[in-house]
Parts: C-alpha cells; sequence; structure tokens
C-alpha cells in the first residue's frame, strides 16, 4: 500500500469518527421531532423468534403476559453501548417487580457475540440483525435510529418508547406506570 493511500484512508477513517461524533452531539441537543414517530404496532411482536448470541432460539410468544422492555441497541452505536449498564441494572430491578428485560442487536451476530464477550449483561440479548429495523418502524421509529427502547406492558400494550439513549430514573419511572 502505497503512503498516500495510508493517508486517503487513515483520513478517511478520522472523518468519519468526527462526523459520529458532530451527530451524536447533535442528536443528544436537538429535541425529539414528532414526525419521527409513528403509531406503533406490538400485535405482530408475538410470533417473532430471534436467533440468540449462545445459540438457539428466542421465542418472543414466551415472553407475553409480563411487562416487558425491548432496547434495540447495536456494537457500533455509542449511545447504546453507554445505556447498556444501566439497563443491565434496571433489568435487576424490574424482575423483582415481574418485569423483563430483551436486547435485541441490530448488527451482525459475530459483532454481537464479540461484545459479549467483553461486556456481561444482566438480561437476555437476540440477534434481530439488518431486519430488525422493519421491527423497530413497526413499534414507532420511522427513522430507525438507535438506540431504541419500548416498554410493554403484561396485556401487550405499547406503554413508552423512546428514540436515543434512556438513563435508569427513567427506566425506573416507565416501570412505575405499568399495571401488572
Amino acid at each position: 500500500m502505497t503512503r498516500d493511500r495510508r493517508a486517503w484512508i487513515i483520513g478517511g477513517i478520522g472523518a468519519l469518527a468526527a462526523a459520529a461524533g458532530a451527530l451524536s452531539a447533535w442528536r443528544r441537543q436537538s429535541p425529539p421531532v414528532a414526525t419521527a414517530m409513528a403509531a406503533p404496532d406490538a400485535k405482530g411482536l408475538w410470533q417473532l423468534r430471534f436467533e440468540r448470541p449462545e445459540g438457539g432460539e428466542l421465542v418472543m410468544e414466551q415472553w407475553r403476559g409480563k411487562p416487558l422492555l425491548i432496547n434495540f441497541w447495536a456494537t457500533w452505536c455509542p449511545p447504546c453501548i453507554q445505556e447498556l449498564p444501566e439497563i443491565s441494572r434496571f433489568a435487576m430491578e424490574f424482575a423483582q417487580q415481574g418485569g423483563r428485560v430483551l436486547g435485541l442487536a441490530v448488527d451482525r451476530p459475530e459483532a454481537v457475540r464479540t461484545f459479549l464477550e467483553r461486556m456481561k449483561l444482566d438480561f437476555p440479548v437476540a440477534m434481530a440483525g439488518m431486519d430488525g429495523t422493519d421491527l423497530i418502524h413497526q413499534l414507532g421509529n420511522l427513522q430507525g435510529a438507535l438506540p431504541y427502547s419500548v416498554m410493554l406492558d403484561a396485556q401487550g400494550e405499547l406503554r413508552h418508547r423512546k428514540m436515543g439513549q434512556t438513563h435508569l430514573d427513567e427506566l425506573q419511572r416507565w416501570a412505575a406506570t405499568l399495571r401488572h
């Protein structure tokens, strides 16, 4: 590889990183856009099946009947990674209230497996893959941006949703509003 080509590649990577950082900062400072959210529909959720990183399959029908937080994330998404420890902590608290937490990775299976070897989470993760964006749209996020979190009550009704990074105190407030 020539020196000029290497410089172009390194410069391109730097420019992409800077653009990603600028976009992340802009999103944190920008108010949510109301038009980015569609009328959510969780009805088809219970028929879905997802591959598990450790092997096997996660069948959504088995998750029916209890409050559920679903967090869509990816290994390449800095705000997703930042919120995972708080979601993990929430998962332990929510379980004591009869709730469950599920992480759906919108990513390549190899990347998810490698990531989960480094970061242990206190909730199950399944792989929605790039088809996960279809489910995100169905659940009200037309932009398909990550992270995206939704909370369903025990009857399967979507009660809360958020595009962007969430925090423990916000999730605790959501859980307090649910009928169990």
